[in-house]
């Protein structure tokens, strides 16, 4: 087959879902080169680069499928309208100068699944090549999208997800609540349509059974907490495991409720080895994804309960404090959940149905188009 000199694409990506993707993957097999015009307006609650982001780590993740092709970003304030040649003129002349500024050649094909694809080409000298217009393959659109983010969510591209998932971590000291008010929130909002909301645990406790039955079984006799030897590397393996539980949950559902994470890691580390090792900083820091607040449960009021694997009610006061004190220094939002378990659940409830309705709703320009998607009648 004979490859395409310059295919193009344009589009929002409002957000990027697998339709998108595979209209990319078809330029990409189908031409010699491939530029992506991402276009974003003003009036849209994502910003651009946010956009593009999400394209490059999708380019990124498939050298060898999409290595021929070239982002180009540009604002697009234009109002579109189909049946006008002003419109028409001040959106295709913008795609033109954003190619020619990037260093681009002119296209020879337009890649499509929009009704407006042979026009656009026509418009830009170039040839027209559709794809699932009628979305019969890949029943999904930016519209749908938006309307249904919950629903449409296991159709978002993965890097979208993981970027867009409201992400709640509930921290604290030991016996504070911390999991009792994460199970209550994850319960609050499985009942309230995230079905699909995993409950993202506490790794380090899990490595604390696995790390206790070693060593009493290299002891050959029972052992307690204070005959565990910890390393650097564990709290490492640990940080590094919390932000794999906590993405996975990300790709499952667009509302993350989680029990501790990997900077909560960075503090036990230090209280345990005396420092933060910088694999273990790694994790909490640069490799941390991108959240939106933290709960931290306060000890004040709390009853200390031992259940055999824990230090001790005289570390809560200071532990919070770490807490309070590294959020505060690294500017990470967070809120204190003091009072009653009812009174904690209620005011983090509030809390987060505004997070969700922030991060769920999607601004659009009254001239936006809307790609509903056609589903056959029962029957």
């Amino acid at each position: 087959m004979t490859r395409e000199p310059h295919g193009l694409i344009i589009g929002k990506f409002y957000p990027l879902h697998e339709g998108h993707l595979a209209l990319l993957r078809l330029a990409a097999a189908e031409s010699q080169l491939v530029t992506v015009v991402v276009m974003g307006t003003v009036f849209e609650s994502i910003p651009l680069e946010r956009r593009a982001a999400w394209l490059r780590e999708e380019i990124a993740a498939d050298p060898a499928g999409l290595g021929n092709v070239t982002l180009v970003e540009i604002p697009c304030d234009a109002p579109v309208e189909y049946g006008s040649d002003i419109a028409w003129r001040a959106n295709a002349v913008l795609i033109e100068a954003a190619l020619a500024a990037a260093g681009r050649p002119a296209p020879t094909t337009v890649f499509s699944s929009e009704h407006y694809g042979a026009e656009l080409a026509a418009r830009l000298g170039a040839g027209h090549r559709a794809f699932d217009e009628s979305r019969t393959r890949h029943p999904i659109s930016g519209t749908a999208a938006r309307d249904d983010l919950v629903g449409r969510w296991g159709q978002v591209a993965t890097s979208a997800r993981l970027d867009l998932a409201t992400r709640v971590i509930v921290v604290g000291a030991e016996s504070t609540g911390t999991t009792t008010l994460t199970s209550a929130l994850v319960e609050h909002y499985r009942a309230r349509g995230f079905g699909r909301m995993p409950f993202v645990p506490e790794y380090g406790r899990e490595f604390t059974y696995e790390l206790h039955a070693e060593t009493e079984a290299a002891a050959g006799h029972p052992v307690s907490m204070d005959d565990l030897v910890w390393l650097p590397e564990h709290f490492a393996r640990i940080a590094e495991r919390q932000n794999a539980l906590e993405n996975a949950a990300a790709l499952a559902c667009p509302l993350v409720i989680a029990d501790t994470d990997a900077l909560a890691t960075e503090l036990w580390e230090r209280r345990y080895v005396g420092s933060t090792s910088d694999a273990t900083r790694r994790f909490g820091t640069t490799e941390l994804p991108r959240r939106d607040v933290y709960l931290v449960t306060d000890h004040e009021g709390v009853a200390f309960e031992q259940d055999g694997w824990r230090d001790g009610e005289h570390i809560r006061a200071e532990m919070n404090g770490w807490f309070v004190e590294e959020l505060t220094r690294r500017g990470h939002s967070w809120v204190l959940m003091s009072g009653t378990h009812e009174e904690r659940l209620r005011y983090a409830v509030r809390l987060v149905d505004a997070l969700w309705e922030r991060n769920s709703t999607f601004a659009s320009p009254e001239w936006a188009d809307r790609t509903a998607l056609v589903t056959a009648a029962a029957g």
